[in-house]
């Protein structure tokens, strides 16, 4: 019984998408066109490692109180270079006992960030508030929780999302927006957090290949950078450079995979 229920389970998985009903690629399209990197005259710098786990963000971290990091797993290396700034570093991840390395401005706690409460959850407004009044400047956030971010975010305030001066986020199963529920929940999502951030840089994640649909290609996984608006110095003349020569592949050993001329 257990070979049939597998067997199943990866039939209905394979034809999902044949199944589910397919989001119109007019709205698709018009989603992407909100979420093309904005021109800004600050320039990027690349923070933790040349591969995974490595962020590029606006120079723009002097005065940053906090950084909040749901997901730890075994890579904390933008987390390291983030606290050698001088910046304290508030993570959150049940799957683990606490970082690979220690260091004197972490704080973990072994929960994940969802959107409830228990002995294993907590919500990102939780973690937030939880932070010292020592910490009531400006916030960095780092996310990548494995697909979780839709949800996190969507139940994040808009207190906690305007404390966030920087985002820095991997998105998963980007993909699903040619079906038409999760692309409900992806679009609610970006444009949240468009009201308070613009995008400033995209860098797919070269572990899967893109999917193409007409003339929209989507990456199923990929880091954006965020900036709030009022910290952004927009300049129209200078267009994002993509990919930026400071992207480096998430993989090595296997072909990159560039920012479909869609999304630029």
């Amino acid at each position: 019984m257990k070979h049939q229920i597998k067997a199943f389970l990866e039939f209905t998985s394979g034809y999902r998408a044949w199944l589910e009903p397919a989001t119109d690629l007019g709205e698709v399209e018009a989603l992407i066109d909100q979420l093309k990197p904005v021109p800004i005259k600050q320039n990027l710098v690349r923070i933790g490692s040349n591969d995974d786990g490595g962020y590029l963000l606006p120079d723009d971290l002097e005065g940053i109180s906090a950084c909040v990091s749901p997901g730890v797993s075994t890579e904390v290396c933008f987390d390291y270079a983030v606290a050698d700034r001088g910046c304290d570093i508030f993570m959150a991840d049940a799957s683990v006992d606490g970082p690979p390395v220690n260091h004197p401005r972490f704080h973990f706690v072994k929960k994940f960030v969802d959107v409830f409460e228990d002995d294993r959850n907590m919500r990102l407004d939780t973690i937030c508030a939880a932070i010292g009044r020592e910490y009531a400047g400006d916030r960095l956030l780092q996310m990548d929780i494995e697909g979780a971010e839709y949800r996190v975010l969507l139940d994040a305030s808009d207190e906690t999302l305007e404390s966030f001066r920087i985002m820095a986020i991997e998105f998963h199963h980007l993909t699903r927006m040619f079906a038409a529920f999760p692309f409900a929940m992806i679009r609610a999502t970006f444009q949240k957090l468009l009201r308070f951030h613009y995008v400033v840089h995209i860098h797919p994640n070269n572990v899967c290949r893109p999917t193409v649909r007409g003339n929209i290609s989507i990456p199923p996984v990929m880091e954006f950078t965020f900036l709030r608006k009022d910290r952004a110095k927009l300049d129209p003349s200078r267009r994002p450079t993509l990919p930026h020569p400071l992207d480096r592949e998430n993989v090595s050993g296997i072909p990159a995979v560039p920012l479909p001329d869609c999304w630029m």
